[in-house]
């Protein structure tokens, strides 16, 4: 029987003396990252709710910009992500090191935070997500300000926070508070 074109699984792999690495094929792990990526981007909202013109319009007060911005933040947080992202690789198009080093550390962060399965073990002790995020965190930046691009990167981070923080205060929340009840944060009794 011919085995031309089928999807090799671990036990097919490992009887045709193919390596075992850590439990897993490579194709097993390509699989889990597409699965992960793919659960991960469907926590994005649709960029025309982000961008309706009909939704945006300025608090009646300083406690209602800040229920909208929490209630924003937690509804379009992986909108905000790739906006802050895509406005630090913008800023590094200019930098080619930099933006080397950024490519280079973003590799690391999907092997080591995103795309892993299993906890990550050092010197025989599991090592918790936070300290990997963290660590990940440090090393990136201190990477990135290594190579010289300290204020493009901090003007950079800067005005993709401002950015998101200015949509959230203005992009009116009503339609997305109930969903997010829960998710991110605890919600507010009403006074």
């Amino acid at each position: 029987m011919s085995k031309y074109g089928t999807i090799p699984t671990s036990s097919s792999s490992a009887a045709a003396g193919a390596p075992h690495l850590g439990g897993a094929s490579p194709l097993d792990f390509i699989s889990r990252a597409k699965a992960r990526g793919a659960t991960a981007l469907a926590t994005r909202r649709p960029w025309r709710e982000l961008a309706d013109v009909h939704a945006i319009g300025l608090p009646p007060s300083l406690g209602d910009a800040y229920l909208r911005v929490r209630a924003n933040l937690a509804h379009f947080a992986m909108n905000y992500a790739i906006v802050v992202l895509v406005v630090v690789f913008l800023s590094l198009l200019w930098q080619p090191i930099s933006l080397i080093v950024f490519l280079v550390c973003m590799v690391g962060w999907l092997v080591l935070y995103f795309l892993h399965d299993e906890p990550i073990v050092l010197f025989g002790r599991v090592v918790g997500d936070g300290v990997v995020l963290a660590v990940l965190a440090a090393v990136t930046l201190i990477l990135l300000l290594l190579t010289g691009a300290t204020t493009n990167i901090l003007t950079s981070l800067l005005i993709g926070f401002v950015l998101v923080v200015v949509h959230a205060a203005l992009h009116k929340a009503e339609d997305n508070v109930d969903e997010e009840v829960g998710r991110w944060y605890a919600p507010v009794p009403a006074q």
